[in-house]
């Protein structure tokens, strides 16, 4: 993987436990992500200037959120940073947090997601998967 990708996956995955409060020193009242499995995808749109298309593909997320192996959840859109290391050129993020990699690989086949695959994939050209595991 190219250093710039290494980078940019390691500030994601940074930027993410810091926001669910994971990182040593954080408010005691923040989740402990200890032994979780985080899945992180990245979609861009065939046309990325559509609104209707990012609405689609936000309630079809929305949806997703109801498979009951999800503990967490985010959706989110690229943010208004500007620094080197960052890719705003992806349309819409789904981050996942499951209690197990079990739990994720249920999540692939429930007929939710199969359903979401099925009716919404004619919207993007590109998704990418960053997956990973609690080193504790």
């Amino acid at each position: 993987m190219p250093k710039k990708r290494v980078r940019w996956s390691l500030a994601i995955m940074t930027a993410a436990a810091v926001a669910m409060g994971s990182v040593a020193g954080s408010p005691a009242s923040a989740q402990d992500l200890s032994g979780t499995f985080v899945h992180h995808v990245y979609f861009w749109l065939k046309q990325p200037n559509s609104a209707g298309d990012r609405a689609r593909l936000i309630d079809g997320l929305k949806t997703l959120s109801s498979v009951k192996t999800i503990k967490a959840h985010h959706i989110g859109v690229p943010a208004a940073t500007d620094r080197p290391v960052i890719d705003k050129s992806y349309s819409v993020s789904w981050m996942l947090v499951f209690a197990s990699k079990a739990d994720q690989d249920s999540y692939q086949v429930d007929p939710i997601h199969l359903a979401f695959v099925e009716h919404l994939s004619p919207l993007w050209e590109r998704v990418v998967v960053y997956d990973a595991e609690a080193i504790d």
